[in-house]
């Protein structure tokens, strides 16, 4: 008597079966977050990007103030949340500059930055700032002027992750046949007090045409971040490097050094300068290696008016410049709109 036997229930469906996805994607997951982890125990500083890498020298230095002639600056603000000022600004008698005349105005609010200008020869020029998140901005200005050239966009993204920052940025980019200019850079701290990174840039004028460059960037930070040492090596043998320090709550002093050294040139530009922050003024003193020395006086009677007197000596050309300038404010917000406490 021949019984039947049936498969074995432990043979059945013994084909192989494929890799588990889920568990290949799983180790990726626990491999990152034990990296994130890692990561968080060293408590790094978020280290800013390369774009405001020299940030504090910029503020010291008279670069960004410096200006000869006259000029003023009246702003009227018609709102304060949502901030909401226009601003009327005239420039005459500069000796490289001709004079202008330009109206502007400034909407923002906690998410959105809005500014728009316009002078006297029609050229417009706009930006916008919108924060997506605390740590995502995305940005976009432009320049518009009837002269063949003078027209720009630029479109921009930061990206600040807890101890690193992304910035990616396109100027006058054209989708058809990518030509334009890309940039992006990259800083991230690799101890609690120095940061390491890199910027790249790609220009590509014409489809037939382009070019790549990458610069890298160093930023060193003391401990009590009293003092900040940066240095930027760009192609073809150019390096930037700097130094600030906050002496006091009044005194911030700075040096920057500039060297080429291409095969058909060598040179160099040392610039040192400070600031001193008063109880209702600033001054700012500069002098470089090319001879000039540079100071700048914004004194402020009230809070709604301000006086600035800036002057420059070049001792190798013997010559000399002298800018006078009023800036004044006005509203016509009660004490109340404008967060002040009433008035008795």
């Amino acid at each position: 008597m021949t019984s039947s036997s049936s498969p074995d229930a432990s043979l059945v469906g013994d084909e192989p079966h494929p890799p588990d996805s889920k568990g290949f994607l799983g180790s990726i997951s626990r491999v990152y977050d034990r990296l994130s982890t890692w990561r968080t125990g060293l408590g790094l500083p978020q280290p800013g990007n390369v774009e405001n890498l020299q940030k504090e020298v910029k503020t010291t230095h008279l670069s960004n103030y410096m200006f000869d002639g006259a000029r003023a600056d009246l702003t009227k603000s018609l709102s304060m949340n949502p901030l909401f000022q226009v601003t009327h600004s005239f420039a005459l008698g500069s000796q490289t500059l001709p004079a202008s005349y330009n109206f502007a105005a400034i909407f923002a609010n906690p998410k959105l930055f809005l500014q728009g200008g316009v002078d006297h020869d029609g050229n417009v020029n706009a930006r916008l700032n919108h924060g997506w998140t605390p740590t995502n901005v995305t940005k976009a200005q432009g320049q518009f002027s009837s002269q063949a050239g003078h027209n720009m966009i630029q479109l921009e993204h930061d990206y600040q992750g807890r101890d690193y920052s992304l910035n990616l940025k396109a100027v006058n980019p054209w989708p058809a046949d990518l030509t334009g200019i890309y940039i992006g850079g990259y800083l991230q701290s690799v101890t609690k007090n120095l940061a390491l990174g890199f910027e790249t840039l790609y220009q590509r004028p014409s489809p037939e045409m382009s070019e790549t460059s990458t610069s890298y960037v160093a930023k060193y930070t003391g401990n009590d971040k009293n003092w900040i040492a940066t240095a930027h090596l760009q192609p073809a043998g150019m390096l930037q490097a700097s130094y600030w320090q906050k002496l006091s709550e009044k005194v911030d002093v700075a040096a920057d050094l500039q060297v080429i050294l291409a095969p058909t040139r060598r040179d160099a530009l040392a610039t040192l300068g400070a600031k001193y922050d008063l109880r209702l003024s600033t001054f700012r003193a500069q002098v470089d290696s090319t001879g000039k020395v540079s100071a700048l006086l914004e004194q402020r009677f009230t809070p709604a008016f301000a006086f600035l007197v800036s002057g420059e000596i070049d001792h190798f050309k013997n010559a000399a410049k002298v800018g006078v300038g009023v800036m004044i404010e006005s509203s016509s917000l009660t004490p109340e709109e404008m967060g002040m406490p009433p008035q008795p």
